[in-house]
């Protein structure tokens, strides 16, 4: 299953809190994309915090999956998950279907 998950930073971190968070969430960010859980990233370009197209078994999965990461359990940033797939109507223009 693919997820889109867009995080929001609720209140940004000082530089003193950021100096102690961003060195645990960037290797738990790495790791889950390692282990294929996260298939793509992006910085958000509209305000602050990230995009990532998640392949997951479950919403579930996607939500525990966000919420563990240091940002999240810190309480500076949320997720909101969103499930994805193929763009069915496109089936329509295949001839005989």
């Amino acid at each position: 299953m693919k997820v889109i998950a867009i995080g929001n930073i609720g209140k940004a971190p000082t530089p003193e809190q950021r100096q102690q968070i961003m060195p645990r969430e960037v290797p738990a960010t790495l790791k889950l994309y390692l282990d294929g859980k996260i298939e793509q990233f992006w910085f958000r370009q509209d305000k602050p915090g990230v995009v990532f197209l998640m392949n997951v078994e479950s919403l579930e999965q996607a939500k525990a999956t966000v919420e563990a990461l240091p940002l999240v359990t810190d309480g500076f940033a949320t997720y909101e998950l969103m499930q994805v797939g193929p763009l069915a109507p496109l089936g329509m223009l295949i001839q005989g279907k």
